[in-house]
């Protein structure tokens, strides 16, 4: 039986995630401003199943692979904390164009659309992150059902996700003409997305500790 301490605490953890300014909110963000609302919703659908693709490998004993080999789980991390520090500065630099930008990006088919969401989630180092090393502490191995645990735990994270997605989607296009109109506006959410990446980057960086137990 899965506590609800350990879901609000992994509630948090998804909302903490979701709500950072990464590779998914941008790759979501750009298919809905430039293509339409629904280009963000196929793209969201191949995001969620980067999700699920995440769940299945955690659960089935992929993050054994990291307790067993911490030299594996540490380059995971400063691979992480590279990728973050290249989106900080991508966002931080002069001429740095904001996610909220208007751009010219051609139009891809549902199918690519589809295709780049999953790739997008697949090759995002928070989400790898957060289901080999996060979710994992929030199992009570001494309840039993450990499996069913972590997949319960899983879904109440992707549910979490694909809710505040869903959401910035509808909103894209609207934020994107408000902060068109109000060009300081535009510079401080670059800044502020650059801050806070930089930080995460330097957080997973300077993270010292050791793999979390396996969930499954």
């Amino acid at each position: 039986m899965t506590e609800g301490s350990a879901v609000l605490g992994v509630t948090a953890i998804a909302l903490g995630m979701v709500l950072t300014p990464g590779p998914n909110m941008i790759y979501l963000v750009s298919r809905s401003i430039t293509q339409g609302r629904r280009a963000g919703f196929i793209s969201l659908g191949g995001v969620v199943l980067g999700f699920m693709v995440y769940l299945l490998a955690a659960n089935l004993g992929l993050s054994v692979v990291f307790t067993a080999v911490p030299q594996l789980y540490a380059a995971v991390k400063l691979a992480g904390a590279a990728y973050l520090a290249y989106l900080a500065w991508n966002a931080l630099r002069p001429g740095g164009v904001s996610v909220f930008a208007a751009r010219d990006i051609p139009h891809d088919s549902p199918r690519r659309l589809f295709t780049m969401g999953l790739m997008t989630n697949l090759l995002n180092p928070k989400i790898a992150i957060m289901y080999l090393s996060l979710v994992p502490q929030f199992v009570d191995l001494d309840a039993g059902h450990v499996l069913l645990q972590g997949f319960v735990l899983g879904s109440v994270q992707i549910a979490v996700s694909v809710a505040v997605n869903a959401a910035i989607v509808l909103a894209a296009g609207t934020i994107a003409v408000f902060l068109t109109r109000r060009p300081t506006w535009l510079r401080v959410q670059r800044y502020v997305m650059g801050t806070v990446l930089g930080g995460l980057a330097v957080s997973l960086a300077a993270d010292t500790s050791a793999p979390a137990k396996a969930a499954g």
